[in-house]
Protein backbone atom coordinates (compact mmCIF):
# COMPACT_ATOMS: atom_id res chain seq x y z
CA UNK A 1 0.00 0.00 0.00
CA UNK A 2 1.13 3.87 -0.83
CA UNK A 3 -1.38 5.21 1.28
CA UNK A 4 -0.42 6.27 4.61
CA UNK A 5 -3.42 6.73 5.67
CA UNK A 6 -5.10 2.93 3.97
CA UNK A 7 -2.15 1.06 5.26
CA UNK A 8 -2.80 3.04 8.76
CA UNK A 9 -6.90 1.55 8.71
CA UNK A 10 -5.51 -1.72 7.54
CA UNK A 11 -3.60 -2.09 10.44
CA UNK A 12 -6.44 -0.62 12.83
CA UNK A 13 -4.38 2.62 13.87
CA UNK A 14 -7.92 4.95 13.17
CA UNK A 15 -10.14 5.19 15.49
CA UNK A 16 -11.86 9.11 14.72
CA UNK A 17 -10.74 11.75 12.76
CA UNK A 18 -11.79 15.25 12.19
CA UNK A 19 -12.31 15.16 8.75
CA UNK A 20 -11.31 12.10 6.44
CA UNK A 21 -11.24 13.33 3.25
CA UNK A 22 -9.42 17.00 3.65
CA UNK A 23 -6.90 14.55 5.46
CA UNK A 24 -6.40 12.06 2.69
CA UNK A 25 -6.41 15.58 0.23
CA UNK A 26 -3.41 16.95 1.97
CA UNK A 27 -1.52 13.59 2.38
CA UNK A 28 -1.68 13.23 -0.96
CA UNK A 29 -0.71 16.76 -1.34
CA UNK A 30 2.78 16.21 -0.17
CA UNK A 31 4.93 15.48 2.86
CA UNK A 32 2.78 17.32 5.99
CA UNK A 33 4.30 17.78 9.27
CA UNK A 34 2.53 15.76 12.68
CA UNK A 35 3.05 15.76 16.27
CA UNK A 36 2.15 13.15 18.72
CA UNK A 37 2.92 14.40 22.35
CA UNK A 38 4.29 12.34 25.50
CA UNK A 39 3.42 13.56 28.93
CA UNK A 40 6.38 12.55 31.57
CA UNK A 41 4.00 11.27 34.53
CA UNK A 42 5.93 8.30 35.00
CA UNK A 43 10.12 7.54 34.71
CA UNK A 44 9.50 5.66 31.34
CA UNK A 45 6.78 5.65 28.76
CA UNK A 46 4.31 2.02 28.71
CA UNK A 47 3.45 -0.23 26.15
CA UNK A 48 0.12 2.44 25.03
CA UNK A 49 2.58 4.97 23.80
CA UNK A 50 4.44 2.57 21.75
CA UNK A 51 1.29 2.74 19.44
CA UNK A 52 1.80 6.29 18.77
CA UNK A 53 5.55 5.97 18.59
CA UNK A 54 4.80 3.27 15.71
CA UNK A 55 2.42 5.92 14.08
CA UNK A 56 5.16 8.53 14.27
CA UNK A 57 7.60 6.10 12.93
CA UNK A 58 5.19 4.86 10.16
CA UNK A 59 4.68 8.51 8.86
CA UNK A 60 8.51 9.25 8.47
CA UNK A 61 9.36 6.15 6.96
CA UNK A 62 6.15 7.49 4.15
CA UNK A 63 8.09 10.48 3.80
CA UNK A 64 6.65 13.08 5.79
CA UNK A 65 7.54 15.61 9.03
CA UNK A 66 7.18 13.95 12.45
CA UNK A 67 7.72 16.11 15.44
CA UNK A 68 7.90 14.14 19.25
CA UNK A 69 7.13 16.38 21.71
CA UNK A 70 7.67 15.89 25.50
CA UNK A 71 5.69 17.77 27.69
CA UNK A 72 7.60 19.35 30.15
CA UNK A 73 4.90 21.52 31.03
CA UNK A 74 1.69 19.40 30.50
CA UNK A 75 3.12 16.37 32.75
CA UNK A 76 3.71 19.34 35.26
CA UNK A 77 -0.40 19.36 35.50
CA UNK A 78 -1.57 15.69 34.09
CA UNK A 79 -4.32 14.89 31.65
CA UNK A 80 -7.89 14.33 33.61
CA UNK A 81 -8.57 10.58 34.26
CA UNK A 82 -12.14 9.93 34.22
CA UNK A 83 -12.07 8.84 37.91
CA UNK A 84 -9.52 11.17 40.40
CA UNK A 85 -7.49 14.16 40.48
CA UNK A 86 -3.78 13.21 39.53
CA UNK A 87 -1.37 13.75 42.49
CA UNK A 88 1.19 16.50 40.90
CA UNK A 89 4.40 15.71 40.55
CA UNK A 90 7.26 17.98 41.68
CA UNK A 91 9.11 19.88 39.30
CA UNK A 92 12.07 18.04 39.96
CA UNK A 93 10.61 14.41 39.32
CA UNK A 94 9.05 15.98 35.98
CA UNK A 95 12.37 17.37 34.79
CA UNK A 96 13.98 13.80 35.75
CA UNK A 97 11.03 11.82 33.88
CA UNK A 98 11.45 14.33 31.10
CA UNK A 99 15.03 13.34 30.48
CA UNK A 100 14.56 9.61 30.64
CA UNK A 101 11.52 9.75 27.94
CA UNK A 102 13.37 11.90 25.59
CA UNK A 103 16.60 9.38 25.39
CA UNK A 104 14.08 6.68 25.18
CA UNK A 105 11.77 7.49 22.33
CA UNK A 106 14.82 8.65 19.97
CA UNK A 107 15.87 5.05 18.89
CA UNK A 108 11.99 4.96 17.18
CA UNK A 109 12.30 7.80 15.06
CA UNK A 110 15.12 8.93 12.30
CA UNK A 111 16.67 12.28 13.95
CA UNK A 112 19.98 12.60 11.95
CA UNK A 113 18.97 11.28 7.97
CA UNK A 114 17.44 13.81 5.52
CA UNK A 115 14.22 13.80 6.92
CA UNK A 116 15.09 13.99 10.55
CA UNK A 117 12.20 14.20 13.34
CA UNK A 118 12.14 16.99 15.61
CA UNK A 119 12.06 16.81 19.45
CA UNK A 120 10.78 19.51 21.66
CA UNK A 121 9.92 20.29 25.24
CA UNK A 122 6.19 21.99 25.59
CA UNK A 123 8.37 23.94 28.72
CA UNK A 124 10.38 25.75 26.39
CA UNK A 125 7.43 27.90 25.56
CA UNK A 126 5.29 27.69 28.26
CA UNK A 127 7.87 28.83 31.09
CA UNK A 128 8.01 32.13 30.26
CA UNK A 129 4.44 32.54 29.83
CA UNK A 130 2.56 34.68 32.39
CA UNK A 131 -1.18 33.77 33.63
CA UNK A 132 -2.74 37.28 31.92
CA UNK A 133 -1.37 36.50 28.90
CA UNK A 134 -2.44 33.09 28.71
CA UNK A 135 -5.98 33.96 29.96
CA UNK A 136 -5.90 37.11 27.37
CA UNK A 137 -4.14 34.42 24.23
CA UNK A 138 -5.73 31.25 24.55
CA UNK A 139 -8.59 31.49 27.34
CA UNK A 140 -10.50 33.67 25.20
CA UNK A 141 -10.89 31.40 22.36
CA UNK A 142 -12.43 28.83 24.35
CA UNK A 143 -16.06 28.70 25.54
CA UNK A 144 -16.76 27.11 29.03
CA UNK A 145 -20.11 25.09 27.79
CA UNK A 146 -18.19 23.60 25.47
CA UNK A 147 -15.15 22.50 27.00
CA UNK A 148 -17.41 21.01 30.11
CA UNK A 149 -18.94 18.81 26.67
CA UNK A 150 -15.45 16.95 26.28
CA UNK A 151 -15.77 13.13 27.77
CA UNK A 152 -12.61 13.51 30.30
CA UNK A 153 -14.28 16.60 32.05
CA UNK A 154 -17.74 15.83 31.68
CA UNK A 155 -17.10 12.46 33.75
CA UNK A 156 -15.10 14.34 36.75
CA UNK A 157 -18.06 17.00 36.64
CA UNK A 158 -20.44 13.91 37.64
CA UNK A 159 -18.32 12.52 39.87
CA UNK A 160 -18.20 12.97 44.01
CA UNK A 161 -14.53 14.37 43.43
CA UNK A 162 -15.34 16.75 40.68
CA UNK A 163 -12.20 18.54 38.90
CA UNK A 164 -10.02 21.26 39.69
CA UNK A 165 -9.14 24.43 37.78
CA UNK A 166 -5.99 22.83 36.78
CA UNK A 167 -6.79 19.98 35.40
CA UNK A 168 -10.07 21.27 34.11
CA UNK A 169 -7.39 23.84 32.18
CA UNK A 170 -5.29 21.26 30.65
CA UNK A 171 -7.10 20.81 27.04
CA UNK A 172 -5.74 24.63 26.49
CA UNK A 173 -2.18 23.93 27.28
CA UNK A 174 -2.41 20.88 24.74
CA UNK A 175 -4.36 23.46 22.08
CA UNK A 176 -1.56 25.51 22.86
CA UNK A 177 1.05 23.04 21.83
CA UNK A 178 -0.62 22.83 18.29
CA UNK A 179 -0.91 26.15 17.89
CA UNK A 180 2.99 26.70 18.70
CA UNK A 181 3.76 24.25 16.61
CA UNK A 182 1.71 24.85 13.71
CA UNK A 183 3.16 28.78 13.92
CA UNK A 184 6.45 27.24 14.48
CA UNK A 185 7.14 24.34 12.06
CA UNK A 186 3.75 24.11 9.87
CA UNK A 187 2.24 21.09 11.91
CA UNK A 188 -1.24 20.07 10.80
CA UNK A 189 -1.91 17.09 12.12
CA UNK A 190 -1.86 15.52 15.50
CA UNK A 191 -2.50 12.40 16.83
CA UNK A 192 -3.02 10.23 19.44
CA UNK A 193 -4.93 7.50 21.64
CA UNK A 194 -8.76 8.17 21.63
CA UNK A 195 -9.05 8.96 25.09
CA UNK A 196 -7.51 12.13 24.04
CA UNK A 197 -9.89 13.15 21.48
CA UNK A 198 -11.39 16.22 23.42
CA UNK A 199 -7.48 17.58 23.94
CA UNK A 200 -6.57 17.08 20.53
CA UNK A 201 -10.04 19.12 19.23
CA UNK A 202 -9.21 21.80 21.44
CA UNK A 203 -5.90 22.43 19.35
CA UNK A 204 -7.68 22.10 15.87
CA UNK A 205 -10.84 24.16 17.35
CA UNK A 206 -7.81 26.70 18.55
CA UNK A 207 -6.15 27.09 15.33
CA UNK A 208 -9.36 27.79 13.41
CA UNK A 209 -10.65 30.43 15.75
CA UNK A 210 -7.01 32.54 16.29
CA UNK A 211 -5.19 31.77 12.65
CA UNK A 212 -8.51 30.91 10.61
CA UNK A 213 -6.61 27.81 9.49
CA UNK A 214 -7.79 24.48 9.29
CA UNK A 215 -5.93 21.72 10.40
CA UNK A 216 -6.24 17.76 11.62
CA UNK A 217 -6.04 15.54 13.51
CA UNK A 218 -6.96 11.67 13.91
CA UNK A 219 -6.87 9.17 17.05
CA UNK A 220 -6.21 5.14 17.40
CA UNK A 221 -8.73 3.30 19.00
CA UNK A 222 -7.59 2.07 22.81
CA UNK A 223 -6.04 -1.67 22.46
CA UNK A 224 -8.27 -3.71 24.67
CA UNK A 225 -8.17 -8.10 24.79
CA UNK A 226 -11.01 -9.80 24.00
CA UNK A 227 -12.84 -9.52 27.48
CA UNK A 228 -12.46 -5.13 26.98
CA UNK A 229 -9.90 -5.29 29.40
CA UNK A 230 -7.04 -2.49 28.39
CA UNK A 231 -3.54 -4.37 27.74
CA UNK A 232 -0.14 -3.46 29.38
CA UNK A 233 -1.89 -3.60 32.53
CA UNK A 234 -0.96 -6.36 35.05
CA UNK A 235 -2.65 -6.09 38.41
CA UNK A 236 -2.26 -2.73 38.12
CA UNK A 237 1.73 -2.44 36.59
CA UNK A 238 2.01 -1.17 33.13
CA UNK A 239 4.47 -2.75 30.54
CA UNK A 240 6.97 -0.22 30.75
CA UNK A 241 9.47 0.30 27.57
CA UNK A 242 12.34 1.35 29.94
CA UNK A 243 14.52 -1.80 30.61
CA UNK A 244 14.91 -0.88 34.59
CA UNK A 245 11.36 -0.75 34.81
CA UNK A 246 10.44 -4.01 32.73
CA UNK A 247 12.91 -5.90 31.70
CA UNK A 248 13.35 -7.23 27.96
CA UNK A 249 13.07 -11.24 29.42
CA UNK A 250 9.80 -10.29 30.66
CA UNK A 251 8.86 -7.48 27.85
CA UNK A 252 9.27 -10.95 25.27
CA UNK A 253 7.24 -13.23 28.09
CA UNK A 254 4.64 -11.05 28.10
CA UNK A 255 3.88 -10.99 23.80
CA UNK A 256 4.70 -14.26 23.72
CA UNK A 257 1.85 -14.88 26.02
CA UNK A 258 -0.95 -12.76 24.52
CA UNK A 259 -4.08 -14.61 23.77
CA UNK A 260 -4.98 -15.90 20.12
CA UNK A 261 -7.92 -13.56 19.82
CA UNK A 262 -5.10 -10.40 20.03
CA UNK A 263 -2.34 -11.54 18.23
CA UNK A 264 -3.09 -10.98 14.91
CA UNK A 265 -4.47 -7.08 15.65
CA UNK A 266 -1.15 -6.67 17.52
CA UNK A 267 1.07 -8.29 14.39
CA UNK A 268 -0.84 -5.58 12.53
CA UNK A 269 -0.53 -2.35 14.92
CA UNK A 270 3.39 -3.47 16.32
CA UNK A 271 5.11 -5.01 13.52
CA UNK A 272 6.64 -4.29 9.58
CA UNK A 273 5.23 -7.71 8.30
CA UNK A 274 3.00 -7.18 5.17
CA UNK A 275 -0.70 -8.94 4.41
CA UNK A 276 0.55 -11.87 2.89
CA UNK A 277 2.44 -12.76 6.17
CA UNK A 278 0.10 -11.68 8.50
CA UNK A 279 -2.59 -13.79 6.56
CA UNK A 280 0.09 -16.77 6.77
CA UNK A 281 0.47 -16.52 10.72
CA UNK A 282 -3.22 -15.99 10.72
CA UNK A 283 -4.02 -19.10 8.81
CA UNK A 284 -1.77 -20.63 11.80
CA UNK A 285 -3.26 -19.34 14.62
CA UNK A 286 -7.21 -20.94 13.54
CA UNK A 287 -5.86 -24.38 12.12
CA UNK A 288 -2.35 -24.95 14.43
CA UNK A 289 -2.86 -22.82 17.39
CA UNK A 290 -0.55 -25.30 19.82
CA UNK A 291 2.20 -23.97 17.70
CA UNK A 292 2.04 -20.56 18.86
CA UNK A 293 3.43 -18.75 15.38
CA UNK A 294 1.89 -15.85 15.63
CA UNK A 295 3.38 -14.83 19.31
CA UNK A 296 6.44 -15.94 18.78
CA UNK A 297 6.44 -13.45 15.57
CA UNK A 298 4.84 -10.67 17.29
CA UNK A 299 7.21 -11.34 20.44
CA UNK A 300 10.52 -11.30 18.35
CA UNK A 301 9.60 -8.26 16.40
CA UNK A 302 8.15 -6.36 18.99
CA UNK A 303 10.97 -6.47 21.71
CA UNK A 304 13.37 -5.94 18.38
CA UNK A 305 11.49 -2.60 17.88
CA UNK A 306 11.93 -1.66 21.56
CA UNK A 307 15.35 -3.44 22.86
CA UNK A 308 17.22 -4.52 19.81
CA UNK A 309 18.39 -7.60 18.11
CA UNK A 310 20.53 -7.99 20.69
CA UNK A 311 18.28 -7.87 23.60
CA UNK A 312 15.87 -10.51 21.40
CA UNK A 313 18.63 -12.99 20.69
CA UNK A 314 19.72 -12.89 24.30
CA UNK A 315 16.22 -13.29 25.90
CA UNK A 316 14.87 -16.14 23.44
CA UNK A 317 17.98 -18.42 24.16
CA UNK A 318 17.00 -17.81 27.69
CA UNK A 319 13.65 -18.72 27.24
CA UNK A 320 14.70 -22.09 25.44
CA UNK A 321 17.58 -22.39 28.02
CA UNK A 322 14.55 -22.14 30.96
CA UNK A 323 11.99 -23.93 29.06
CA UNK A 324 13.48 -26.25 26.49
CA UNK A 325 17.31 -27.96 26.76
CA UNK A 326 18.96 -24.88 25.99
CA UNK A 327 22.41 -24.26 27.91
CA UNK A 328 22.16 -22.34 31.00
CA UNK A 329 25.27 -21.59 31.76
CA UNK A 330 25.76 -19.42 28.31
CA UNK A 331 23.71 -16.70 29.64
CA UNK A 332 24.78 -13.48 30.46
CA UNK A 333 24.09 -12.76 34.40
CA UNK A 334 21.93 -9.70 33.22
CA UNK A 335 19.53 -11.93 31.39
CA UNK A 336 20.02 -15.40 33.48
CA UNK A 337 18.85 -13.06 36.80
CA UNK A 338 15.72 -10.70 34.77
CA UNK A 339 14.81 -14.59 33.28
CA UNK A 340 14.64 -16.26 36.85
CA UNK A 341 12.76 -12.91 38.46
CA UNK A 342 9.51 -14.08 38.17
CA UNK A 343 9.91 -17.51 39.33
CA UNK A 344 9.59 -18.88 42.53
CA UNK A 345 11.95 -19.53 44.90
CA UNK A 346 14.09 -19.55 47.88
CA UNK A 347 17.01 -17.69 48.78
CA UNK A 348 19.61 -21.21 49.76
CA UNK A 349 23.38 -20.94 50.86
CA UNK A 350 26.24 -23.53 49.62
CA UNK A 351 26.42 -26.56 51.25
CA UNK A 352 22.21 -27.09 50.78
CA UNK A 353 21.35 -30.44 49.80
CA UNK A 354 19.48 -30.96 46.57
CA UNK A 355 16.75 -32.35 48.45
CA UNK A 356 16.13 -29.03 50.85
CA UNK A 357 16.38 -26.76 48.02
CA UNK A 358 13.64 -28.71 46.30
CA UNK A 359 11.62 -28.21 49.21
CA UNK A 360 12.27 -24.66 50.65
CA UNK A 361 11.99 -23.81 46.63
CA UNK A 362 8.28 -25.13 47.16
CA UNK A 363 8.90 -27.48 44.25
CA UNK A 364 7.51 -30.24 46.24
CA UNK A 365 6.26 -30.13 49.80
CA UNK A 366 8.47 -32.78 52.09
CA UNK A 367 11.89 -34.34 51.77
CA UNK A 368 10.16 -37.60 50.78
CA UNK A 369 8.65 -36.30 48.13
CA UNK A 370 12.14 -34.62 46.77
CA UNK A 371 13.80 -37.95 47.11
CA UNK A 372 11.08 -39.85 45.26
CA UNK A 373 11.18 -37.13 41.86
CA UNK A 374 14.84 -37.44 42.01
CA UNK A 375 14.18 -41.30 41.92
CA UNK A 376 11.87 -41.31 39.47
CA UNK A 377 14.12 -39.25 37.43
CA UNK A 378 12.13 -36.09 37.85
CA UNK A 379 14.42 -33.45 39.06
CA UNK A 380 17.47 -31.78 37.50
CA UNK A 381 19.52 -28.83 38.76
CA UNK A 382 20.35 -26.09 35.96
CA UNK A 383 18.80 -28.73 33.37
CA UNK A 384 21.01 -31.36 34.48
CA UNK A 385 19.38 -34.69 35.61
CA UNK A 386 19.75 -35.21 39.41
CA UNK A 387 20.10 -38.95 40.17
CA UNK A 388 22.09 -38.38 43.56
CA UNK A 389 20.01 -38.32 46.07
CA UNK A 390 22.38 -36.48 48.54
CA UNK A 391 23.81 -34.28 45.94
CA UNK A 392 24.77 -30.84 48.20
CA UNK A 393 25.07 -27.71 46.10
CA UNK A 394 28.03 -26.51 45.44
CA UNK A 395 29.62 -22.50 44.70
CA UNK A 396 29.77 -23.70 41.12
CA UNK A 397 25.89 -24.47 40.68
CA UNK A 398 25.13 -20.99 41.06
CA UNK A 399 25.71 -19.33 37.79
CA UNK A 400 26.91 -16.11 37.92
CA UNK A 401 27.07 -16.10 41.42
CA UNK A 402 23.81 -15.90 41.68
CA UNK A 403 20.95 -18.25 41.27
CA UNK A 404 20.95 -21.90 40.11
CA UNK A 405 17.68 -23.55 38.40
CA UNK A 406 15.86 -25.98 39.89
CA UNK A 407 13.22 -28.08 37.87
CA UNK A 408 10.80 -31.09 38.82
CA UNK A 409 9.15 -32.40 35.91
CA UNK A 410 8.91 -30.50 32.50
CA UNK A 411 7.27 -27.11 33.32
CA UNK A 412 7.85 -26.67 37.31
CA UNK A 413 10.60 -24.29 37.70
CA UNK A 414 12.17 -22.71 40.64
CA UNK A 415 15.32 -20.47 41.35
CA UNK A 416 17.58 -21.06 44.36
CA UNK A 417 18.95 -18.13 44.83
CA UNK A 418 22.96 -17.46 46.83
CA UNK A 419 22.00 -16.44 49.93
Amino acid sequence: MTDIFDELQWRGLVAQSTDEAALREALAEGPLTLYCGFDPTAPSLHFGNLVQLVVLRRFQLAGHRVICLVGGSTGLIGDPRPTSERVLKTKEQTASNVSRIKALVRPFLDFEGDNPAVLVDNLDWTAQLSALDFLRDVGKHFRVNQMVKKEAISARLESQEGISYTEFSYQLLQALDYRHLYRTYGCTLQTGGSDQWGNLTAGVDLIHRSEGASVHCFTTPLLVDSAGNKFGKSEGNAVWLSPDMTSPYAFYQYFLNIEDASVVSMLKVFTDRGQDDIAELERQVKEEPFRRAAQRALAADITTLVHGAEATEAVQAASEALFGKGDLAGLDAGTLVDATAELPGADVAVGTTFVDALVAAGLVDSRNAARRAIGDGGASLNNVKVTDQELVLTDEDFLHGRVAVLKRGRKSLAAARLA
